[in-house]
Order: structure tokens, then sequence, then C-alpha cells
């Protein structure tokens, strides 16, 4: 028995490294878990330009003035389209950060999901969470 064990320990593959990942093949639910918790990483580094948006769009209409002007002008030596982009992807992880936690709120609920099933709920999550945030984008830029 222990013989098979010694086999078995040497196919694996071993530690994975963030380095190599990008080697690896993972199903289409592993990216969206891995984008998950990257999105709730992004808003968490981005909470202070959230706070600052909030508190100058409500303070005074001065400073709703210059919150409408940062998406025209930019901040300071910041221009305004890296100030949309920021913006878009905070729109973008936040979308997929509650797209995707409602999904795992769901498969931890029902503990009913199959292997195909979990396939599509990821490919939806993804889709949903990109259309949307596509959308937006549109609105953000002036296209509508």
């Amino acid at each position: 028995m222990p013989e098979m064990t010694n086999h078995a320990a040497r196919q694996r593959p071993g530690t994975m490294h963030l380095a190599n990942a990008l080697q690896y093949r993972m199903p289409l639910a592993a990216l969206v878990s891995i984008l998950h918790r990257a999105s709730g990483a992004l808003m968490f580094v981005l909470l202070p330009f959230v706070i600052w948006m909030f508190d100058t769009s409500v303070s005074t209409e001065i400073s709703y003035e210059r919150f409408t002007n940062a998406f025209v002008a930019g901040i300071g030596f910041v221009p305004a389209p890296l100030v949309k982009v920021v913006v878009l992807a905070l729109v973008w992880a936040y979308l997929h950060h509650v797209l995707a936690g409602l999904r795992h709120m769901w498969m931890d609920l029902t503990h009913r999901m199959s292997k195909e099933q979990g396939r599509h709920t990821a490919a939806a999550t993804l889709a949903t969470s990109l259309v949307l945030t596509f959308g937006l984008a549109g609105k953000l830029f002036g296209l509508y």
C-alpha cells in the first residue's frame, strides 16, 4: 500500500505558483472565482477614491461641480479618460462581485449544483457582468 501512495505522490504536479498560473488551463468556474476575489480586492484598494467621489458629489453644489468636472477635465495631473477608466473598473468590480457573490450564495444554499450547472452559471455570471459593464461604459464615455 505505501508504494501506491509514493507513486501517487510522484505524479502530483506540486504547488502552483502565481508566476506559473498562466500555464494551467482552469475551468470557467475557477476563473469566475478568481475574478470574484480580484474584484473584491480592487474595490478595497479603490475605497478611498470611492469615498472621495461620494463626499465630493454630495457635500455642496460647488463640490458637485468639481466632481462632474473630474470626468471632463480630470483630477489634478490625472486626465479625464483615466478617471473614467478607473470608474469603469470600479463598475465592473462591483457588478462582477455582486453577481459572483449571488452565484456562490445560491450554490451554498442549494447544494445541488452539478458540474454542468456550475459551468453555465459561471458563464452567465461572467457574461452578465461584462454586458452590463459595456453598457455602462457607453454611458460613461458619452456614446449615448
